[in-house]
């Protein structure tokens, strides 16, 4: 509680233009170039305000952090205040930035009047789910996260592997510098989270974007928060995790 209290401001990467605020929430291991193909598509009608997340791009990597939901949440409206932003807002996050958009919502619903959430991993646990071929996914993603929390070197090459496929420049970084937020934040923000709980608490219109063939994505959660009275799901066929020209399309509509 007394870390929450002192959360540091993190840093602004974009803000630009006038109009109604849209806040854009990068997710895990990335930055807000995330949203590179994003903020000039409503640049002119907005004030767009894209962040780095507590420990990775710019913002300051505490000492002591657990990298929580809660210290994640926390740095991001500590930030708005510093901006003087308390609403109303759309904010907008993309993978586990989608499931802190979702969390500020659902605690401070003065502040914000949609919710976009892109490529959420939405996760129950797999007890909870009734088809097996689900269950398994949701098993094998847990199994994954272990084998990349426990072989630094390994995850570290295949993430800059990645990086150099990408087509957005610096979309993913995993090094030396961001080790400890990145798993932290993979454990105690990801894995342990309580999304669905979060998402039945928000009571503004929740926008629902996700590629067809995102790898990230657990059908079982999905389909869970498409059920959910106040969302509206939006489908991306062909759509991967990246936002790409053609799903950031989708997603600046759903911004409105």
């Amino acid at each position: 509680m007394r870390w929450f209290r002192r959360a540091p401001a993190l840093h602004v990467a974009v803000d630009e233009g006038t109009g109604p605020v849209v806040v854009l929430l990068h997710g895990l291991a990335s930055s807000a170039v995330t949203f590179d193909n994003v903020v000039p598509l409503i640049a002119d009608s907005h004030r767009v305000i894209a962040l780095d997340l507590l420990g990775f791009g710019d913002s300051p990597r505490p000492e002591g952090a657990t990298y929580s939901m809660a210290e994640h949440s926390a740095a991001v409206m500590r930030t708005l205040r510093r901006l003087g932003l308390r609403g109303p807002m759309v904010i907008v996050g993309h993978s586990m930035g989608a499931l802190i958009a979702i969390r500020i919502a659902a605690m401070r619903p003065r502040w914000v009047i949609k919710v976009v959430v892109v490529s959420p991993p939405v996760y129950v646990t797999p007890e909870a789910v009734g088809d097996w071929r689900d269950r398994a996914a949701l098993g094998l993603y847990l199994r994954i996260y272990d084998y990349l929390r426990a072989n630094k070197e390994f995850t570290m090459r295949a993430a800059a592997g990645l990086a150099r496929l990408s087509p957005i420049k610096n979309l993913l970084d995993v090094s030396e510098r961001n080790w400890t937020p990145f798993v932290l934040s993979l454990e105690h923000a990801i894995e342990s989270q309580t999304t669905v709980s979060d998402l039945a608490r928000v009571r503004v219109p929740v926008e629902l974007v996700y590629g067809s063939i995102d790898p990230f994505l657990a059908p079982a959660g999905i389909e869970l928060a498409e059920s959910m009275r106040m969302v509206t799901a939006h489908r991306v066929e062909g759509g991967d995790h990246v936002i790409r020209k053609r799903m950031a399309r989708v997603v600046a509509s759903a911004i409105g």
